[in-house]
């Protein structure tokens, strides 16, 4: 099975913008935005400009337990519609290139010795560990089988066998939903993932950011508007944390932009919040990725 990733180099500038239109007035807001692309070895982000309307009257910036960027805001006026947007550019670079590893079952006993991986190795709100799970990873995980080997023909039976269905699930759709249905979106399959991997005991976590669907000359076009993306990681003892993206059968590369990584959707929406008031609401988010000059390598 091959491991293929992207190897141009890119940079971009991203916009991300959520407006909230209220049917009755608020009062009072607490809300909190992952929307900050974090700084890694391969991708570099310039500083995020938040720009939040009514301006809050609170805003501060700190780190959630998994090292995300979480900027907490507060709007204390009275108030019938939120925007939210977030503007950065950001250069992208080659993802490292992952070691040989043996089998996967001796890899899945020196993890459990990792303290932290262990949370990702648990249940959590949206991935329940299940023997359905782990019986649909065993096709791919057989005894012996090389991990890098097994996990990438997982990612991509998931790619052939699933149907990217927009108008299927809600946030709210278990694991054991999609996984009988064989539909989806890009976090249903991205839990699926998750899930499997959990369920044979490995290390596996959430990841969320954004994908540019629109591929350089000669190279597919990936499934999913440019919108919030979501995928799965997988952990390699003594190496670190190697990206799969079951939407689309690939490893993730240079078009892939990380915002914040966790257990599953839970721990890293793009914003979350309670308010005071308002009544039913509508919504709208609208997401430009937009390629921009290449940096020279």
């Amino acid at each position: 099975m091959s491991l293929e990733r992207e190897t141009d180099f890119m940079r971009y500038r991203v916009s991300h913008s959520t407006r909230y239109d209220y049917a009755a007035p608020v009062s009072l807001c607490h809300n909190e935005a992952r929307l900050t692309p974090r700084r890694l070895t391969w991708q570099l982000p310039e500083p995020t400009r938040l720009t939040v309307t009514p301006v809050p009257a609170v805003l501060q910036t700190r780190r959630d337990v998994f090292g995300n960027e979480v900027n907490y805001f507060s709007v204390q006026e009275i108030h019938q519609s939120l925007t939210v947007t977030a503007e950065t550019c950001l250069s992208t670079g080659p993802r490292p290139q992952p070691p040989a590893v043996g089998a996967w079952e001796a890899v899945r006993a020196t993890s459990r010795e990792r303290v932290a991986c262990r949370p990702y190795q648990l249940d959590s709100p949206f991935v329940a560990r299940h023997a359905a799970l782990r019986d649909f990873a065993a096709i791919s995980f057989t005894p012996g089988r090389p991990l890098l080997e097994a996990a990438a023909e997982l990612n991509q039976r998931i790619f052939e066998g699933f149907l990217y269905d927009p108008g299927y699930t809600t946030l709210a759709t278990p694991v054991l939903d999609v996984l009988e249905a064989r539909r989806g979106v890009c976090q249903d399959f991205a839990h699926l993932m998750v899930g499997c991997l959990r369920s044979l005991g490995l290390a596996a976590r959430y990841v969320s950011g954004y994908l540019e669907t629109r591929p350089p000359p000669g190279q597919p076009r990936l499934v999913g508007a440019d919108a919030s993306h979501a995928w799965s990681a997988l952990y390699l003892p003594s190496w670190g944390w190697l990206e799969f993206d079951p939407t689309n059968g690939t490893l993730p590369g240079e078009r892939h932009l990380i915002t914040g990584w966790g257990r599953d959707y839970g721990d890293v929406p793009p914003l979350k919040g309670v308010m005071s008031g308002g009544g039913s609401h509508a919504l709208e988010v609208a997401v430009d990725v937009e390629p921009l000059a290449v940096d020279p390598a």
